[in-house]
């Protein structure tokens, strides 16, 4: 006999990440998508979502064994300044497929920050080719940053990624601030850095690209002050993030999560100092979980009328359908 369980939807920019259980449980069966959901006109595009999500979603309940989810909840890159398409078509779409009865729509900075702390007050800083810093005290909501490669995502791969590229061409160009060994990493993977405008303007992807380098930046710090600088930059700008978000209360938990922190010692020491500097009555934390456990968590209290963290139209909306 199937029982209602819940759905739990990670949409990030490698994809999706689904999970489906019954509250109380770890999740029973998982699946994922790696191709990431479109955006147009309208910001994301519900029905692209749609197509990928409920083939995933019914597998995984039949493994499981569970019925019906009576209680979604979908994280998505990008909700807080492009999620009207979802906030307007997502809940009924869930329930006319699915079955859903309650859906809890989130930014994806709010799953990663649940995933990180659980629902108590505190901040989390989601570095990986963007960025964004998310806080709340219970009652409401702060971010910071998350503007995007162009705008801002300040200490992101992205950033990190450019910077240094920026230093190799310096270094070609003769000008000061340069790097020879960033100019040499360059070459080595993009060719002659004549050719970048060419292989980088137009591609859609520009941040990945970007990203891609951040890992030659930490690779090239132990012996180049300009490497270095740039990382120690990025942890400045992304302890400013932190800190516009931290609750000023208590001795609040921050914690860091995603990719960039792969970089290792390289950023994260100079992370660790500007974080006690900007935030010294905080305690820095691991990180318990990602974003897809984020929405699980989520999932899980919202089921049992649980749910304790703060409501708001673009970083955490719910709302109860009813079939068709």
């Amino acid at each position: 006999m199937t029982v209602p369980g819940y759905l739990a939807v990670d949409s990030g920019g490698s994809g999706l990440r689904v999970a489906v259980g019954v509250p109380g449980r770890t999740p029973a069966a998982q699946r994922e998508s790696r191709e990431p959901v479109r955006t147009g006109a309208r910001g994301i595009d519900p029905e692209h979502l749609m197509a990928q999500l409920v083939p995933l979603a019914r597998a995984c309940a039949a493994e499981a064994g569970v019925g019906e989810p009576a209680t979604a909840v979908v994280g998505a890159a990008g909700f807080a300044s492009l999620g009207d398409g979802l906030r307007a078509e997502l809940p009924g779409a869930l329930a006319r497929e699915l079955g859903v009865r309650r859906v809890a729509l989130a930014a994806d900075a709010v799953t990663a920050y649940v995933g990180a702390l659980g629902p108590r007050p505190g901040a989390v800083l989601a570095a990986g080719t963007g960025l964004i810093a998310v806080g709340t005290d219970l009652t409401s909501w702060r971010r910071a940053d998350g503007w995007g490669h162009l705008l801002g995502d300040c200490g992101s791969g992205a950033w990190i990624g450019r910077a240094g590229l920026e230093a190799a061409l310096r270094a070609h160009d003769s000008r000061d601030g340069g790097s020879a060994p960033l100019l040499s990493r360059a070459e080595e993977q993009f060719g002659p850095v004549r050719g970048l405008p060419g292989q980088l303007y137009p591609r859609s992807d520009r941040p990945a690209v970007l990203a891609s380098f951040a890992p030659q930046v930490a690779a090239c710090a132990a012996h180049d002050p300009v490497a270095a600088g740039i990382l120690r930059a990025a942890a400045r700008h992304m302890a400013e993030s932190a800190a516009a978000v931290c609750p000023v209360a208590g001795t609040p938990p921050v914690a860091l999560t995603g990719g960039l922190l792969r970089l290792g010692g390289p950023l994260l020491e100079p992370l660790r100092e500007e974080l006690a500097a900007r935030l010294p009555h905080a305690l820095q934390v691991p990180a318990e979980g990602d974003p897809l456990h984020g929405s699980v968590r989520i999932a899980t209290d919202l089921a049992v009328d649980r749910l304790t963290l703060p409501g708001e139209p673009t970083m955490l909306h719910v709302i109860s359908v009813q079939r068709d």
